[in-house]
């Protein structure tokens, strides 16, 4: 099947709210390029070790693209898509930098795309015992590995954005065995079914996009663990049934604000919650939305733009 690449030059900051208003319009995915990462990865800064980095990713400008995979009748509707992310842009002016917001577009053969993502994607190493592996991919673990497996046809989340990899690194740290975890804005799933493997008991995983759902379903079942992964289109986690002792949630830092509430009525005794998605101009905002819910900052880490916070019960917190 013929798609439409859409294209939009950006910055690492707002590419996660351009390619959040991409994904209303699109059946064939979004994909982030980021010279940050690029940057990250060359130096050995990032915490993140790929096996394999192909010469033009080095050569990108100092940018970040977004890509959206429209299906042919969705040309038409790229004005009123660059007018949103233009509104987007002005509700954030002096706030967040969204580039040129310069767009391109050209037709493509929907398995070509598929294969160019393929030839980029190798397994990721993420903290002491996490590492991401494509499905397509044959991989031996050493004995202290974790493996989450990734296919193809996967939604936001492959472990290489900061964001993703700081919650990968902070699960690892304090999941405990046989607990109860809630993923919000799953995405691939990646979050999950990693804390799945890593020995969590159940693990509810909410999206309100049905393609993400469905592929961290997939991906659960990819992995072995449908069994304790329950994944369903939900807002946040209004309609969960169940209390989590660990929370999770890599979205948008609007959104983290909007959660706080909802997350503290759903956290356990003594749980604990991760955030990330959060650029350094939004964390405070952050901070103060779950303190206000009861929630105390217990730890927080960055990587370039990007952090991640650890929170718990303010009344568990010793002063």
């Amino acid at each position: 099947m013929k798609y439409i690449e859409l294209t939009i030059r950006t910055t690492s900051e707002a590419s996660e709210l351009v390619a959040d208003i991409l994904w209303n319009d699109t059946e064939g995915g979004v994909a982030v390029s980021d010279s940050a990462d690029v940057i990250a990865l060359q130096s050995g800064k990032s915490g993140v070790f790929w096996d394999y980095l192909d010469e033009d990713l080095q050569n990108m400008r100092k940018e970040t693209l977004v890509k959206a995979f429209l299906r042919p009748e969705k040309e038409r509707e790229i004005p009123r898509i660059m007018r949103e992310i233009y509104a987007c842009r002005d509700r954030a002016a002096g706030e967040i930098d969204f580039g040129t917001l310069e767009e391109s577009k050209r037709v493509i053969d929907g398995d070509d795309w598929i294969e160019i993502w393929k030839k980029h994607f190798r397994p990721l190493h993420i903290g002491p015992r996490v590492v991401v592996v494509p499905a397509w991919i044959a991989y031996e673990p050493k004995p202290h590995e974790t493996v989450v497996t990734l296919d193809s046809n996967m939604a936001f989340g492959t472990g290489e954005h900061e964001t993703t990899s700081m919650c990968l690194e902070l699960l690892q740290e304090y999941l405990q065995k046989d607990c109860a975890v809630l993923d919000v804005g799953c995405g691939s799933g990646i979050l999950g079914i990693a804390a799945a493997k890593l020995g969590a008991a159940q693990c509810f995983l909410t999206d309100i996009d049905p393609i993400a759902v469905e592929s961290a379903a997939h991906n659960a079942e990819k992995n072995g663990v449908e069994d304790r992964v329950v994944a369903v289109k939900s807002n946040l986690i209004d309609d969960a049934s169940m209390n989590a002792d660990l929370i999770l949630a890599n979205i948008t830092a609007e959104i983290l604000v909007s959660l706080a509430p909802a997350a503290a009525a759903h956290l356990n005794e003594g749980g604990t919650v991760i955030l990330s998605g959060i650029i350094s101009d939004r964390v405070e905002r952050v901070r103060e939305a779950f303190r206000a819910a009861g929630l105390q900052t217990v730890r927080e880490i960055a990587k370039g733009e990007w952090y991640a916070l650890v929170l718990k019960e303010a009344k568990n917190v010793r002063a």
